[in-house]
């Protein structure tokens, strides 16, 4: 134990000792023998170096070290239990700043209603959100948790599935009236196609489907872009074909400016997840944030 717990330990016993008047009754709130509270408040009078009570059979009187002693202890006492009570009605009830990362691309499209709404929901949280394409460190940079999607690679962060994403190929209807419609992955090497930078092989797409076979092509790209709404602009203007989670282009797609191609290969889904740093002694902020993530975030393509 170390020099501050005991003397903290010390305190409690003292304040308790005098509040209730007694060794036993003492030994009753806290759980201990009335031999264990005496040998207490004698290892606090000898590191003290003062006597703090008048013991006899029958009663305890304070000594004037002692009523000293006590008024100091008493508000430092206090001063810890309501520390522990705020500690606890933080586990217990969401508030306070919530730090997040995401995407840039999913809060211009998905994310802010959701997050408007999860505000609504639970009104003494607050909210300081950073959307990036950078994958943060989240315990270096001191974020609460954030938003991912795609594959993670293994980490020491908790990953908690909240929804999935429709992936698919695009391009607009005049690009494909000009070069026409690729039926293969292996024929996008003889077309100009948009990549994504973050997905570290721009030059080489591999896709999965929900069947579990892999499709890959080596591409030439046109552009390279680490904005998925660029990538949805130039797309859109016949610069190109690219592949994206469907939400990002659910517009664009309903009004006709860009059509799906490659359907026979169903791509899997795109798993989003929230990621964080601990399982265990999580904040209520954080926890009804995911369950909320998990109720609400649906990203379908109609």
């Amino acid at each position: 134990m170390s020099m501050k717990s005991e003397m903290l330990d010390g305190m409690v016993v003292y304040v308790t000792v005098v509040e209730l008047g007694s060794f036993s009754s003492a030994a009753e709130r806290l759980g201990h023998s009335p031999s264990f509270i005496s040998k207490e408040i004698s290892k606090l009078e000898k590191r003290l170096g003062v006597r703090l009570l008048n013991r006899t059979t029958r009663s305890l009187t304070l000594t004037d070290a002692g009523l000293t002693y006590f008024e100091r202890c008493r508000q430092i006492v206090i001063d810890a239990e309501n520390a522990e009570f705020a500690m606890g009605a933080l586990q217990e009830t969401p508030k306070g700043v919530l730090k997040i990362s995401a995407p840039i691309s999913m809060g211009s499209v998905h994310l802010e209603q959701l997050l408007t709404e999860f505000l609504k929901t639970y009104p003494e949280v607050d909210l300081d959100i950073h959307y990036s394409q950078r994958k943060v460190d989240v315990v270096a940079e001191g974020f609460d948790l954030a938003i991912r999607a795609g594959t993670l690679k293994e980490s020491n962060l908790i990953a908690k599935k909240v929804g999935v994403a429709k992936g698919v190929f695009i391009a607009s209807p005049d690009y494909i009236a000009k070069h026409g419609e690729p039926k293969s992955m292996d024929e996008l090497q003889h077309h100009r196609v948009i990549s994504y930078a973050n997905v570290g092989t721009p030059k080489y797409w591999e896709v999965t489907d929900k069947h579990g076979k892999s499709h890959s092509a080596h591409v030439n790209p046109r552009i390279i872009t680490n904005s998925s709404d660029f990538e949805v602009v130039a797309t859109c203007a016949g610069l190109g074909i690219t592949r994206l989670p469907a939400h990002l282009c659910l517009d664009e797609l309903k009004s006709g400016q860009l059509i799906e191609i490659l359907k026979d290969i169903e791509l899997d889904d795109i798993g989003i997840y929230v990621v964080y740093p601990h399982r265990q002694y999580l904040s209520a902020k954080v926890k009804v944030f995911i369950e909320f993530m998990q109720q609400h975030l649906k990203i379908e393509m109609w």
